[in-house]
């Protein structure tokens, strides 16, 4: 196994001790527990930059490091809607988004199409990290900023998912339903 597959196993492993941490409930475990979070959330950053530039890129590392980065995520929103922070209704939302994609991948590669993350995607995924950490780290990190970086995050969500729908609706087939 290579070490950014290492990476994205090691993402995956931390995901139980982040959410130990925050159901600790203690504000300096929920501060650690956030911690993980964000070197966690650094090693999806790491493992692509390794994989691209060490030419690392395997199908393994493929099918993982969206799952991944998806558990990571969907946790700390869950925790987050545990807590009374953020309302369900947006997480439905950004869960749902991410099945869709996923699924619209599977179909793509079973036709042999791989579905780069596009840029829209990539803003997707920062606006959601930093909503996350805001969040995480409230109240050193006023909550108030990590709400609104939340309702972006569910638009930029949605956005996304509409772009990769629309760029690739090629693939669904929609003249034989």
């Amino acid at each position: 196994m290579n070490i950014a597959n290492k990476l994205t196993t090691l993402r995956i492993l931390m995901v139980p001790l982040f959410v130990l941490l925050m159901l600790l409930k203690t504000q300096e475990m929920r501060y650690i527990g956030a911690a993980v979070f964000v070197v966690a959330a650094f090693t999806d950053f790491l493992d692509g930059y390794l994989a691209r530039k060490y030419d690392l890129v395997t199908t393994f590392g493929k099918f993982l490091d969206p799952l991944a980065d998806k558990i990571l995520t969907i946790s700390a929103f869950i925790l987050l809607v545990e807590f009374g922070v953020i309302p369900a209704w947006g997480v439905i939302v950004i869960v749902a988004r991410e099945l869709a994609i996923t699924g619209f991948r599977v179909i793509a590669a079973s036709e042999n199409v791989t579905i780069a993350a596009s840029g829209f995607g990539k803003i997707k995924t920062i606006s959601q990290l930093l909503c996350l950490i805001a969040l995480l780290f409230a109240p050193a990190i006023p909550e108030s900023i990590g709400i609104v970086l939340f309702y972006i995050a569910v638009i930029l969500t949605v956005l996304s998912g509409i772009d990769y729908l629309v760029k690739n609706k090629d693939l669904l087939d929609l003249k034989n339903i």
